[in-house]
């Protein structure tokens, strides 16, 4: 970025007719504006302004650079303006997996959800109880339940599970007549 070093300082002190103004508009001190101009003039060997104690003028040299400059500092806050909303808006295929019940009572919601938010997300939702190879079918997201076996992955817990054993009275008594029967 050297070749660009005191452009961006040089145009503001044009526009604003300024060294305080340019300060102003880039957020930074009077002094570090003078410096970057100043180091611009140099190595450009031209004066560009014509200052006073009063007054801040633009040379015809610097009328002419400006004219150059300013297209090329507003394509750059363009490009960096560009790229600054291409990240902000999420896109792209997320390939996820997650156990068949935990995916149709929990996650299917969420993810219904989470698509209406972000509609250029496309999610390729797999459930299935049978263990994978993540890596081998290129998922980007799996839920699984239990203990992670030592791996390179990284897991976070999301929820604790607690399992019950449910059974009608009939159906004891039944089991307990059966185990007398055996013993």
């Amino acid at each position: 970025m050297a070749n660009w070093e005191g452009i961006n300082e040089f145009v503001a002190v044009v526009e604003t007719q300024s060294f305080t103004g340019a300060a102003e508009r880039l957020a930074t001190s009077v002094a570090n504006i003078s410096r970057r101009v100043n180091a611009l003039e140099e190595k450009l060997g031209v004066k560009l302004f014509v200052r006073t104690t009063r007054k801040v003028s633009v040379t015809e040299v610097g009328a002419t650079y400006y004219q150059h400059c300013k297209p090329l500092v507003d394509g750059l806050a363009l490009a960096e303006l560009a790229i600054t909303q291409l990240q902000s808006t999420p896109k792209g295929k997320i390939k996820m997996t997650a156990p068949v019940t935990f995916g149709e009572q929990v996650l299917a919601p969420l993810m219904h959800e989470f698509l209406l938010m972000h509609p250029q997300i496309e999610l390729d939702l797999i459930l299935s109880n049978q263990k994978m190879n993540l890596v081998e079918e290129g998922f980007d997201l799996a839920v699984r339940l239990g203990r992670l076996e030592d791996s390179s992955m990284m897991a976070r817990k999301l929820l604790d599970r607690h399992m019950f054993v449910c059974a009608s009275p009939t159906y004891l008594e039944n089991m307990v007549n059966l185990i007398r029967c055996l013993n």
